[in-house]
């Protein structure tokens, strides 16, 4: 009698073969059981709430705000020019270096520091200076012009 020509690395490769195929199957069945189709629109439907988060539920109609599209910036409003009033300040000259050509002021108001440079004095100034000056935006931030001591 002639021996089989099945070794056992061939039952093996067919076990593991025929276990895959019954694992799509199972799969493939769970799928089917849990697919969204014929399922209606509500169950499909997300509501945005009062706070932003996602809900289930619609939102209550009576705590419902009105909003105007005027009302609606898109971008960056318009820049308003500031009141000539307003840019007129007094502060202390906190530190100037007068071999570089520049310093600071503290804002009395604001308490803020404000750059100056050299070419914006009217005349000498020495730190602990009382002094008034207009502001205006500078390469950096906010810089003192027409500085002139009180």
């Amino acid at each position: 009698m002639a021996k089989s020509q099945t070794t056992f690395s061939k039952k093996e490769k067919e076990k593991s073969r025929i276990a895959r195929r019954v694992e799509k199957e199972e799969k493939k069945e769970e799928r089917k059981a849990n697919s969204n189709k014929g399922k209606g629109l509500e169950s499909m439907l997300a509501y945005i709430d009062e706070n932003g988060n996602i809900s289930s539920t619609p939102p209550d109609a009576s705590r419902r705000i009105e909003i105007k599209s005027e009302d609606i910036q898109i971008g960056i409003p318009k820049r308003v020019e500031a009141d000539p009033a307003e840019l007129v300040r007094t502060g202390v000259i906190t530190m100037f270096n007068s071999s570089k050509g520049f310093g600071f002021i503290k804002d009395s108001q604001s308490q803020e520091s404000v750059f100056v440079h050299i070419n914006e004095l009217d005349g000498p100034v020495k730190e602990k200076d009382k002094v008034v000056f207009e502001v205006q935006n500078g390469h950096k931030g906010l810089s003192a012009i027409k500085v002139r001591k009180l």
